[in-house]
């Protein structure tokens, strides 16, 4: 059996997070919401060496970009030895959707699986854009 120092020492930096999966598809439509949701986000807590289990929530006005699917999941995947801490890691998708997009709006809310008796939310959102109406 390992103490948490040996599985810290185990997990990946940030630098191994991969933006550069992320792409896009060209948006000509009218203004609109869009809300995709993951409930399969997992990071490591670079404390205690732990999995973090989150459900994201990406929502956004599109500009002139849409983000691909595919490459969101592959994304996500890029964050699973990553030794980062929760609000660390909403911070870093809210920066890399927003330089990948360029949104007219953008809100990422990230839901923790309990641990230790305490649930954790965190939430990053762009100013307001135009409604969406």
């Amino acid at each position: 059996m390992t103490d948490g120092k040996d599985m810290r020492l185990s997990c990946q930096s940030p630098k191994h997070i991969r933006a550069d999966l992320l792409e896009t598809f060209p948006y000509q439509g009218p203004s609109q919401t869009i809300t995709y949701t993951s409930r399969e986000f997992s990071a490591v807590c670079p404390f205690s060496g732990l999995p973090d289990v989150a459900t994201v929530e990406i929502i956004y006005i599109p500009d002139e970009k849409c983000l691909e699917l595919k490459s969101l999941k592959l994304y996500f995947v890029s964050y699973r030895n990553v030794g980062i801490y929760q609000e660390h890691a909403t911070q870093r998708i809210f920066e890399d959707l927003k330089t990948v997009i360029s949104p007219r709006y953008l809100k990422i809310t990230t839901r923790y699986a309990t641990r230790g008796g305490i649930d954790a939310e965190c939430c990053i959102e762009s100013d307001h854009a135009d409604s969406c109406a």
